[in-house]
């Protein structure tokens, strides 16, 4: 009680001080302005700090409290202000919220620096089959298994595919992986629920291997119950037993693929009928990653791989193929890279884009600042009268700039809060814009303390940029000549206009910068989507047929699957409908080395049925199409695009001659007689080169498995058209699975990069302009009214109105000519780097600069003119009287 009431007495004796002090310093507000007047400057500080004993943090909340007064007195200033920021901070956090989750953002597992890929160095040059060419193969990876030091553990994986899962009505897609026993173990995870995979779940061949449900699905398919565990899970039509989930934040090794299963490795064998695949030793289909052991580093890691790497690859030499090949495998080389934050393909994909969207948003804040910072000189300007009563009354000129900067702290905190939410929105919509219908782009785009540091770094940055030299330039007024002056406008003191007209300047040049980038990109993204890529587009749908379980034997197959082809072909929806082994764009490819003459080379193979060429309107320009008479005995024939025939047989006819393919497993050595030209056509990327084609009859395939790729042409819905042969199947072929993807869509998903680059940096180029545009305006607006006196006497002595205009225009007109200057100069040296996400364009194409230079020109000339018009309507005497 003894020390409550002597805190009490204390916290009374405070306030009376304070009140004392408070009443004697309005007694002495009159002293103030006389001792500034005597210049007695030493006393005037003495009475300061003797009443004002005020603490800098109190200090600092007074001057907070009142920058949000003076914010909420200036709403349109505040309005513009906060969404220029907001804008800037939100698009700058959203871009670096796509990176952090894509490139920068360590696995959810225990020292995930110790995580090193085991690769090959430079991928396989095409070797082999595969979708990563730096993926291993199952028995490589045996033997680097066997034979490694330098990892306590090593765990493999084969992500991306989706399998059908339930019974009858309830069958759906959904992605799966297959992984090692060690996996889990490896990267030390502990299960959600049961158990997880361990050595002796994965051997090959085994029997009934379990599964592992992903945390995600087993919430959302199982209701997060333990009970889950036990139960059966039916993959592709095959059973397994649940035996735990994975942990919640788990959710896969590979950015932007989830998983909601994983299977042993060795489950393959039962999807696929046998383990053949598993023991190939060219298909590259494993990523494989290993956690160091105590003491090794990255780089002692790879000269170990390096050096077992001969022993390694002689062990697993590639059977069926040739000499040539097998002499290139051996000189394959193994290494270690750092996989802490897992591997992706979208860093390949979008890395430079994002990278560049980063730079582009940051030019965004740079301009809002620049026009903020003109914004806070005007205001300060305007403010000059009440800077300077404040000077005279003692305050300090580092009250003053402290004062201004908090002004410029409270906006760049409130446009931060604001810009995070608009970052929310921004990175959502542009995960969902690189996602596709069949893909959904799972990305955790959860702040971490990355993005909060750089949001924050953000804020902070605007805040000097646009706050510290107002608030400098507003403690250098002259309290004497504020307060005799006013308004008043000096002809000769044109200096005081030179920080606005850098800050436009400088607009003008970042402006310049993003209508470049943002024109590059526009016209590269209509290159493509308005070029000719060689075949029809509209109104085909991608159909894949799984046969697997309909019981065929090997040499009933394809009997069957041209019985079906015509079933297909006989529905009523129906135009045309075709057989190939490989779909054109972004969905796999397939090459084989040939011999022509005596020169070697390779060429690009897919097996189609009469009627391909006809349905895709990819016109032959000699010879003939395949026909009936192409059987499997007969002798084997070709078709060549243009590009094969230029390579392999210059300005000569190729109708008639013949070449040969190399041999590999499964596609024995042959020669094929050239039947026909076709017109070149686009592969696997619009943007890629057409390469060598040919193309062989459906019928003499040489590899046929039970199942079926169809082209379906219909001018009804494809919607419609899809649901009908599904129907078609319930009812005469109940064992078949079919999956549909509309050939247009394909295409289009084939763009996601070029028509993401051409909207934001489109978007951010006209936001750019237009801030540009209203900062000119600002600054050639707040020029006329500090130099309406001059004006005023010029119109006095004779000036009409058109000198007037043409007066205020060249003002602008310089300012928007230094800027455009360095705009170009800028554009040049930085569209460089874009130069890898161009088609049908180069970095520095004059159309494009010189399309930017005159829009922003118009939209300078626009933002210039209104008030140089304004000026010219000057009153002469009005102007003299505001003197």
């Amino acid at each position: 009680m003894y020390w409550k009431r002597r805190k009490q007495r204390e916290r009374d004796l405070e306030r009376e001080l304070r009140s004392h002090l408070e009443l004697e310093a309005e007694e002495r507000q009159d002293a103030y302005a006389a001792r500034r007047a005597l210049g007695n400057t030493t006393l005037i500080q003495e009475d300061v700090r003797a009443v004002w004993g005020w603490t800098l943090v109190e200090q600092l909340a007074q001057d907070l409290r009142h920058a949000a007064r003076s914010m909420r007195h200036a709403p349109v200033f505040t309005a513009v202000a906060l969404l220029s920021l907001a804008l800037g901070i939100g698009a700058n956090t959203a871009i670096f919220e796509l990176l952090d989750a894509v490139r920068l953002r360590n696995l959810p597992v225990p020292n995930p620096q110790q995580l090193m890929r085991i690769q090959i160095r430079g991928g396989n040059p095409g070797m082999g089959i595969s979708n990563d060419p730096y993926q291993l193969t199952y028995p490589l990876l045996d033997e680097v298994r066997g034979h490694q030091q330098a990892f306590s553990g090593l765990l493999a994986w084969n992500g991306g595919d989706t399998f059908r899962i339930g019974e009858g009505a309830g069958v759906h897609r959904v992605p799966g992986v297959l992984v090692n026993g060690d996996f889990f173990t490896t990267l030390a995870l502990s299960p959600a629920a049961g158990r997880l995979f361990n050595r002796e779940d994965d051997r090959i061949g085994c029997a009934a291997p379990g599964v592992v449900l992903g945390y995600g699905f087993w919430q959302s398919e199982f209701g997060g119950q333990s009970s889950a565990i036990g139960k059966r899970l039916i993959v592709d039509g095959h059973p397994f037993e649940v035996i735990g989930a994975a942990p919640a934040k788990f959710s896969g090794l590979e950015v932007g693929r989830d998983f909601d299963f994983a299977l042993p490795i060795c489950a393959q064998g039962i999807l696929q009928s046998g383990t053949r695949s598993l023991r190939r030793t060219d298909v590259y289909w494993l990523a494989v990653l290993g956690r160091l052991k105590p003491g090794w580093t990255r780089t002692q890691a790879s000269d170990h791989l390096q050096a077992i790497s001969p022993g390694l690859l002689e062990a697993t030499l590639p059977v069926g193929y040739s000499a040539k090949s097998v002499v290139g495998y051996r000189k394959l080389r193994l290494e270690a890279v750092p996989a802490a934050n897992g591997i992706s393909s979208l860093r390949g994909q979008y890395d430079t884009s994002l990278w560049l969207l980063l730079g582009i948003t940051g030019l965004v804040l740079l301009i809002a600042c620049s026009n903020l910072a003109n914004l806070m000189v005007a205001r300060s300007s305007a403010r000059g009268r009440e800077f300077a009563v404040r000077l005279a009354l003692g305050a300090s000129r580092i009250r003053l700039v402290r004062q201004a900067l908090c002004e410029s702290l409270v906006l760049a905190a409130a446009g931060g809060a604001l810009g995070l939410a608009i970052a929310r929105s921004l990175s959502a919509g542009i995960t969902r814009f690189l996602g596709t219908e069949a893909a959904p782009l799972p990305l955790d785009l959860g702040f971490d303390w990355r993005v909060l540091a750089f949001s924050a770094g953000a804020a902070i940055g605007a805040c000097v940029l646009f706050g510290l030299l107002p608030a400098l330039r507003a403690s250098r007024i002259d309290p004497g000549a504020a307060i005799k002056g006013g308004g008043r406008g000096l002809t000769a003191d044109r200096e005081r206009f030179s920080f606005q007209r850098f800050m436009v300047a400088a607009q003008v040049a970042f402006s310049l910068v993003l209508l470049v980038g943002a024109l590059l990109f526009v016209r590269s993204f209509r290159n493509l989507v308005t070029l000719d890529p060689g075949f029809r587009e509209r109104g085909i749908l991608q159909a894949n047929f799984d046969m697997s379980h309909a019981g065929l034997s090997p040499a009933a197959i394809k009997p069957f699957q041209r019985d079906f082809l015509e079933e297909i072909r006989s529905m009523p929806q129906v135009e045309a409908a075709a057989t190939t082994t490989t779909f054109l764009i972004r969905n796999g490819m397939w090459s084989l080395g040939v011999r022509v003459g005596t020169t070697d080379g390779d060429s690009r193979f897919t097996w189609v049925s009469p009627g391909y060429f006809q349905l895709l309107e990819t016109p032959l320009l000699a010879g003939r199409d395949f026909n009936a008479g192409d059987t499997e005995t007969s002798p084997k024939v070709a078709i060549v695009n243009q590009t094969f025939a230029r390579r392999y047989f210059g300005s000569v006819n190729p109708v008639g001659k013949v070449f040969r393919s190399r041999a590999e497993p499964n596609y024995p050595e042959a020669q094929y007689e050239i039947v026909a030209v076709v017109k070149d056509t686009r592969y696997f990327d619009l943007r890629w080169p057409t390469p060598p084609m040919s193309y062989a009859p459906a019928s003499q395939y040489p590899s046929q498995g039970p199942w079926s790729n169809l082209y379906i042409r219909s001018s009804a819905p494809l919607a419609g058209v899809a649901a009908a042969i599904q129907r078609r199947l319930a009812e005469s072929h109940p064992e078949i699975t079919a999956d549909f993807r509309v050939f247009q869509t394909q295409i289009d998903d084939s763009l996601i990069r070029e028509r993401l680059m051409a909207t934001l940096s489109g978007f951010f180029g006209v936001l750019a302009a237009i801030l540009t545009t209203i900062g000119l305006y600002g600054v050639i607006a707040y020029m006329v009214v500090r130099r309406r006196n001059e004006i005023g006497i010029r119109m006095a002595l004779g000036a009409d109105q058109r000198k007037v205009l043409g007066m205020v225009l060249r003002e602008a007109a310089v300012l928007f000519a230094i800027g455009g200057a360095a705009g170009v100069i800028g554009s040049l040296a930085l569209t460089r780097a874009a130069g890898s996400l161009l088609f049908g364009l180069g970095p520095r194409d004059p159309v494009s600069f010189g399309a930017a230079v005159a829009l922003l020109g118009a939209a300078a000339a626009l933002g210039s003119y209104i008030p140089a018009w304004r000026a010219s309507r000057l009153d002469p005497m009005t102007s003299l009287r505001c003197e």
